[in-house]
């Protein structure tokens, strides 16, 4: 079976880990640092703070610009639980929108319309590696005074018209086992904000600046150096792995292209990482997956359940209609992309979905 991913773990992340075991250092030392520089530098932003995930990332960010009871944060709901559960973490309310039809990211014309006098932010998220319209989200909350939280978890050096994301507002990366880069667990936030880095570090380290003295309440958020080496070695990689995901996304594009199921779109002025490379099949999904699994590839769905339809949210009496989200919820899939993908996989791949195709899908869902 070909799985939907397979992390991207070497030689060389053994031997960095291996150093760092035999070195006695594990925590707080040099390799976080050395991380933190290079993502920085990479990002094009002054600062970057390695922390245990992608979740406590956002968890840091909305606590450090002081968000909490009766703001309001605009998002959405077609995204992973972190997105809106670190919301809630500040007893703010997650306001929800629709996404765009085309790319699936937020869609700026109803962020607009949602603001009020009690939002705080906005966080687009670049869902699947592709970045969201930053120059409407930039323009809306330059006109509002509202912050801007980039939910980058799956778009790591992704561009909007040359820049990357997690340099226009606070980002928020995550160092999952299955995303484009790795650390097995692991986060890292962006900002160009020192107050708000600041007290990020603080935070991620029991509130101490110096061992026992805790200025603020803070929790151990930290990142391992263990973690860190790995994650040196996966940046090393990151360029190749990207453009491996790009000529694996462009055989399926070519591959699909007359068929009657709708595939990525990258508008002109983006580029995309292809964490994810997401079909929409149309109302007969579950039996397309299951002829996927028969022809041995595995496919995944994101999201079935959309987070603003999530019981914990509609529980706090948030219950919103997103026509878009929800449709795309109902339709959508994801099928195997990734840098180790080798050209034969990629053709069972392309074999299966078509062989699919014909079977279940009659109408074109573009």
């Amino acid at each position: 079976m070909i799985p939907i991913a397979r992390p991207d773990i070497g030689d060389a992340e053994i031997a960095a880990v291996t150093e760092v075991l035999r070195s006695g250092q594990l925590a707080g030392g040099r390799r976080v640092a050395e991380f933190e520089a290079r993502w920085a530098e990479f990002i094009g932003v002054r600062h970057a703070i390695a922390v245990s995930n992608g979740t406590v990332a956002l968890m840091c960010i909305f606590e450090g610009l002081g968000v909490g009871p009766g703001d309001e944060v605009i998002t959405v709901g077609h995204t992973f639980n972190a997105t809106v559960s670190s919301i809630l973490f500040t007893d703010a309310t997650p306001i929800f929108v629709d996404i765009d039809a085309e790319t699936y990211d937020i869609d700026v014309d109803r962020v607009a319309a949602a603001v009020t006098p009690r939002t705080k932010a906005i966080v687009p998220v670049h869902l699947f590696g592709l970045p969201a319209d930053m120059d409407a989200i930039t323009e809306i909350a330059e006109r509002d005074g509202l912050a801007i939280v980039e939910d980058a978890c799956q778009a790591h050096g992704a561009e909007f018209r040359g820049r990357k994301v997690g340099s226009f507002g606070h980002g928020a990366f995550s160092l999952y086992a299955t995303k484009n880069m790795t650390t097995g667990e692991g986060g890292l936030i962006t900002t160009d904000d020192d107050a708000l880095a600041d007290r990020i570090r603080l935070y991620r380290n029991q509130g101490m600046r110096q061992r026992y003295h805790h200025d603020i309440l803070g929790y151990n958020f930290r990142m391992t150096d263990i973690a860190a080496a790995i994650g040196l070695c996966q940046l090393d990689k990151l360029a190749a792995a990207t453009e491996r995901r790009r000529a694996i996304a462009a055989r399926y594009d070519t591959a699909f292209a007359n068929l009657p199921i709708r595939v990525p779109i990258t508008p002109p002025d983006r580029t995309h990482v292809y964490h994810q490379y997401t079909i929409d099949v149309g109302p007969a999904r579950d039996a397309f997956v299951a002829d996927l699994a028969a022809a041995g590839v595995s496919s995944a769905i994101y999201y079935p359940i959309p987070v603003h339809r999530q019981p914990y949210v509609l529980e706090r009496g948030i219950d919103v209609h997103l026509p878009v989200t929800e449709r795309v919820a109902d339709r959508a899939l994801s099928i195997p992309l990734y840098p180790t993908l080798t050209d034969d996989e990629v053709t069972t791949v392309i074999d299966a979905v078509r062989s699919a195709v014909g079977r279940h899908v009659q109408a074109a869902a573009r």
